[in-house]
């Protein structure tokens, strides 16, 4: 089996192949070919996948020495349930946990990237070495919440330092697959778990963390004026519906909403969006709003970026709510900042900024239920969530309307999620030092932080696995 072999060994401490290189969102990104059908990696499609799968010892594309692991976000429709793997050089799995709930020392979220130990977890299950295997995340049945997980799953492991090269991200579901795919290329089973641990994040010599945007950081480069500037280096993109971004002013049907309160989500305290930021709904970058999971062709997404619109009519607005127009979108140069609610729609639109288009881009994780969270006002119980003389405070820093008093959920008590850690903390960035540190330690040696243990060296005691030992 090609998963067999020894378990990971932890480097030697101060060891010289450990240094890691620490890349910037333009290092991170790649662009992908006019023709999909061409790439061997970011996205690509049913009928590379399906040349590779059928003969992956000869297909596997240069650099790639193991094996072929699909992660399917759900299983397929009926009779294309699983990607069908032959478990010695090709694998399928089903696998959507991509978040936990971090605090960055303000406040915690329920759905932030994965932890170094989590990830580390994750390779172990699969027996996945992210140096030499490649990585494919699919999405089983195409668009909706499967469109976002698969984002998801590529932000985790390329933010942890996989090479672009060994990550892809599959255009279409089960259903939609390019290529001559017919009723013996699935299965009704997925792979067999593993449990060897053959790699850790902190092997892969790359700090990608910049891919993640802090809520600091976007307060940062935000304008002091809720308008498109188009001269500041970078494009603060609101992925959500119009509805949302307009708290309720305008709405995805071109009428304002009869109660504005409905675009509200998660018990929040306010609606709208961070001064200068621009709206292009996510279900826009997909064919038919993302039925089928396929993305719109490159040059249809780069003419949004470029201020155009498509035969509906959409494209990205402003603040006033009317459309950019051509040349007044994205600028070269720019650093592409996105959210939406909670960082899943915003993940469709990182894979065609970061992936598609190759353009510098960051991911600001906690989104709008961390941002409209950090508000000066009190919840349906009279409880404040910030006191007004935070440092942390984001109302003052945004277009916003309070939602009404009854509808405000807590943030302070026990058990909710989010929930304020720290209204005085001295820093917010504690995801991102406890992330660094798992990868290379300030003491040297495999310890790592942010709780768990990493991928392990030798002599941890592992339960039965298709490789013995």
């Amino acid at each position: 089996m090609a998963a067999c072999g020894g378990e990971r060994q932890a480097p030697a401490d101060g060891d010289p192949a450990a240094a890691i290189k620490v890349n910037t969102p333009a290092q991170i990104a790649q662009e992908s070919a006019e023709n999909y059908d061409d790439n061997l990696n970011g996205l690509i499609t049913g009928k590379t996948l399906k040349r590779w799968k059928d003969n992956w010892e000869q297909e596997r594309p240069a650099g790639i020495t193991g094996k072929l692991v699909i992660f399917q976000q759900a299983q397929g429709v009926a009779g294309k349930r699983f990607i069908k793997p032959d478990n010695d050089n090709v694998f399928t799995y089903r696998e959507a946990e991509w978040r936990e709930s971090r605090s960055n020392g303000v406040i915690e979220i329920e759905g932030i990237v994965l932890s170094g130990a989590k990830v580390d977890q994750l390779l172990r299950r699969y027996a996945i070495d992210p140096r030499k295997d490649l990585i494919v995340c699919a999405q089983g049945v195409g668009g909706g919440s499967n469109a976002m997980n698969m984002g998801r799953c590529w932000y985790t492991f390329r933010y942890w330092g996989v090479d672009s090269r060994h990550l892809a991200i599959l255009d279409g579901g089960n259903d939609y697959l390019s290529g001559a795919w017919t009723a013996a290329d699935f299965s009704d089973s997925a792979s067999p778990v593993i449990n060897r641990a053959l790699a850790s994040v902190k092997d892969l010599p790359a700090d990608n963390t910049a891919l993640q945007a802090t809520f600091v950081d976007l307060i940062n480069v935000l304008p002091v004026v809720d308008q498109n500037v188009r001269n500041d280096g970078v494009f603060l993109w609101d992925g959500r519906s119009l509805d949302q971004y307009s708290a309720g002013e305008s709405s995805e049907a071109g009428t304002p909403l009869a109660d504005y309160t409905k675009s509200f989500q998660n018990g929040g305290s306010r609606q709208g969006h961070p001064r200068g930021g621009v709206q292009l709904n996510w279900t826009n970058l997909m064919i038919n709003g993302g039925t089928g999971g396929l993305f719109k062709p490159k040059a249809e997404l780069r003419n949004y970026l470029q201020g155009g619109t498509d035969a509906a009519g959409k494209g990205f607005v402003d603040g006033s709510y009317q459309l950019l127009g051509a040349g007044n979108a994205y600028q070269a140069g720019d650093t592409v900042y996105l959210w939406c609610e909670t960082a899943a729609r915003a993940a469709v639109a990182n894979l065609v900024s970061a992936v598609i288009l190759g353009l510098p881009t960051r991911l600001y994780d906690g989104s709008m239920i961390e941002w409209n969270s950090l508000t000066a006002t009190v919840d349906k119980d009279g409880n404040p969530l910030l006191p007004a003389d935070s440092p942390w405070r984001t109302d003052e820093l945004s277009f916003f309307k309070l939602n009404q008093p009854g509808n405000i959920a807590s943030r302070t008590s026990e058990g909710v999620l989010p929930r304020i850690r720290d209204a005085y903390a001295a820093s917010a960035d504690a995801i991102i030092k406890a992330d660094k540190a798992y990868k290379q330690p300030a003491t040297g040696g495999s310890g790592g932080s942010d709780g768990g243990s990493g991928g392990g060296g030798g002599g941890v005691v592992l339960p039965p696995n298709p490789c013995g030992g």
